[in-house]
């Protein structure tokens, strides 16, 4: 055993000994005659300009982007509209009012004295609602009840503070049995 560990020393030896600095004498020599060769050129920086403060006067101002005095000047010019469209703010609000359209569905329809009417379901609970009856945050009014539908005429304020009315529409959801 001894054989083989002279044997295996004997290899090392002869791998490092290939490991010596015999090229590392001309790489030094050509680097440094590259430095010496080579003479970067950088432009000089321009001077700084000269800095003259200003004196900013209007800091007690009114400022014109407080989205609180927005909000005051679009009810002010709202209140003095004659726009049709603008709901009536003093009406007592109806129950379905107070839930947004997104939270509800229409489950089904049913008909009674000859009206037909939407069933419509929120959370857990079921309503309902009939052509002229108000529903949802925007002013709406059920305009027609179908089969497969409920068409909503809402009533809301544009960028401007202008009240304008849209149409939406609440689907009839098919819930299928999976067995």
């Amino acid at each position: 055993m001894s054989a083989r560990i002279v044997m295996g020393m004997a290899l090392a030896s002869a791998l490092l000994a290939g490991c010596g600095a015999s090229d590392v004498r001309e790489v030094q020599d050509w680097m440094d005659q590259v430095r010496r060769d080579t003479h970067p050129s950088v432009k000089p920086l321009p001077e700084p300009k000269d800095f003259l403060p200003y004196a900013y006067g209007a800091k007690d101002a009114v400022d014109p982007f407080n989205p609180t005095k927005l909000l005051g000047e679009l009810a002010r010019a709202a209140a003095t509209s004659d726009n049709p469209n603008q709901p009536d703010m003093q009406r007592p609000r109806e129950l379905l009012e107070t839930f947004p359209l997104d939270t509800m569905q229409m489950v089904g329809t049913i008909e009674k004295g000859g009206a037909r009417y939407a069933l419509l379901q929120v959370d857990r609970s079921l309503y309902q609602v009939t052509t002229g009856q108000r529903i949802g945050q925007n002013f709406g009014v059920v305009t027609h009840v179908g089969e497969d539908a409920v068409d909503i005429r809402e009533v809301v304020q544009d960028a401007a503070g202008e009240w304008t009315g849209r149409m939406t529409k609440l689907e009839l959801q098919i819930k299928e049995n999976h067995k």
